[in-house]
């Protein structure tokens, strides 16, 4: 018999500088998002340390006060009493705390000095952000960019690691006791230099593949493709909304980041034009910037779209800034001016139904022409496909065909690049009113019977 192995649960504190120029709500926001940084990393966030101050210490990220009262807390450790969700039974009275999480990007001497303050493992927000990352990259691109941005962080940080690891790991004797050798430092540094290097290479070479099949995506979308991406805020409900507009299996997960590759899939049920849905990397505040320029790459899918879904976590109270950093980031990358619709997702999620009414209500007025809906209501899905499929078909036109008896093999060719509102048979052949592209409509006049021009709509008038 099998027994189910369960990982041993991660605890970890959460320490913030609050400087005067930030709002109690920003900075309450701000926590919040770690805290569920630090879920999707594995750990549970049990306790949390503020403090005001008009700058952050330059020695130490906090003041001598708050470093001594976390010092205590973790030597202390945390009592099974304290923990919300404490597990049935603990072999220990007490449990360790695993690391502190802190809400800024703090330099490496830093991070070295309130580690060695409060002992234990201090990870800013930089690096819990990079390790998620890293967890979660599976394309060989997406892992590429990872690295690079995990080697950049790390690469100012590895003086600070050699200090730590003693006089030992410093010196590192020349070839043949010649010489006056390298330290550890210069070595690895060194290493990190060309390991990045080579990782750009590899960069480059994947982006003319990416290149190519970009342009072989923008050549079908002139063919009768049409190209939508999905961006906002990571976990906004972007995944559950790509899966239930396409049909596909796309992975859903109640964790930041839990997708950072692309994902193309064609809306289902399938329409005329044909519309390609694509998924990019969710949004954040203070996303490193190594980070947004590592993943450009993903975020360009939004340029080669015809329209964008800016999907918003309806029930999130600080929703306003969800927009404010989508708005930014599509900004940054020049996908300001594409086509958007604003797509206020999860209104399930807001109380009973009288409160999701209201709350519907206000949306609208303060945003006209955005929808709101939950992505698990299939109604509510279709009649976003519906304006999305409305969407491409403004530019098509009315127009009629005439397939003849002897070419009853191209009826597919109909079917597949037109939307046919009727189909009549006479003597001649098959009659179609269709609506379509209209250089796709002379096209298929031209390949169906050259000659039939004229004569359709002299047979509707009939």
């Amino acid at each position: 018999m099998q027994t189910e192995v369960k990982e041993k649960p991660r605890y970890a504190l959460v320490a913030s500088v609050q400087l005067p120029d930030v709002s109690d709500v920003e900075f309450e926001a701000s926590l919040t998002e770690l805290s569920e940084l630090a879920k999707t990393l594995g750990f549970q966030v049990v306790r949390t340390f503020v403090q005001k101050r008009n700058s952050f210490d330059r020695t130490a990220y906090m003041g001598v006060g708050k470093l001594e009262e976390i010092s205590q807390f973790v030597n202390r450790g945390l009592r099974n009493d304290e923990l919300e969700d404490a597990p049935p039974a603990l072999d220990a009275d007490t449990v360790e705390i695993d690391a502190l999480l802190v809400d800024h990007e703090i330099s490496p001497s830093q991070a070295r000095n309130l580690e060695l303050a409060v002992g234990c493992e201090v990870m800013d927000r930089t690096m819990v952000i990079l390790e998620i990352f890293h967890r979660n990259a599976r394309s060989r691109a997406a892992r590429a960019q990872v690295e690079i941005a995990r080697l950049g962080y790390m690469a100012p940080r590895l003086r600070e690691a050699a200090k730590l690891a003693g006089p030992q790991g410093r010196q590192r004797s020349g070839m043949g006791g010649r010489g006056a050798g390298e330290s550890h430092t210069e070595l690895d540094r060194r290493k990190v230099r060309d390991r990045i290097a080579e990782l750009q290479r590899e960069i480059v070479a994947m982006e003319l593949e990416r290149k190519t099949q970009r342009a072989r995506r923008l050549e079908r979308q002139g063919q009768g493709l049409g190209g939508v991406s999905l961006v906002g805020y990571t976990n906004a409900g972007k995944s559950t909304l790509m899966r239930a507009l396409t049909g596909s299996e796309v992975l859903v997960a109640n964790k930041l980041f839990a997708t950072l590759d692309t994902t193309v899939r064609a809306i289902y049920p399938e329409s005329v034009p044909r519309v390609l849905v694509s998924d990019t990397v969710g949004f954040i505040k203070n996303l490193p910037h190594g980070l947004v320029a590592s993943f450009k790459s993903t975020l360009e899918e939004a340029l080669d779209a015809a329209l964008l879904l800016h999907v918003i976590d309806a029930s999130d109270p600080g929703f306003q800034r969800q927009l404010e950093v989508t708005d930014e980031v599509l900004g940054e990358i020049g996908a300001d001016e594409v086509p958007r619709i604003r797509v206020f997702n999860k209104i399930d999620h807001v109380g009973d139904e009288a409160a999701q009414a209201a709350w519907t209500d206000e949306l609208r007025q303060r945003y006209p022409d955005c929808v709101v809906m939950s992505a698990r209501r299939p109604e509510e899905v279709a009649e976003l496909r519906a304006l999305i499929v409305a969407f491409f078909q403004r530019d098509l036109e009315e127009g009629e065909l005439l397939l003849p008896w002897s070419a009853q093999q191209l009826r597919g060719e109909i079917y597949s690049h037109c939307q046919v509102l009727e189909e009549r048979a006479d003597e001649e052949g098959s009659w179609f009113r269709v609506r379509g592209e209209p250089e796709k409509l002379r096209s298929l006049r031209e390949q169906l019977n050259p000659g039939s021009q004229g004569r359709e709509k002299e047979h509707w008038e009939v």
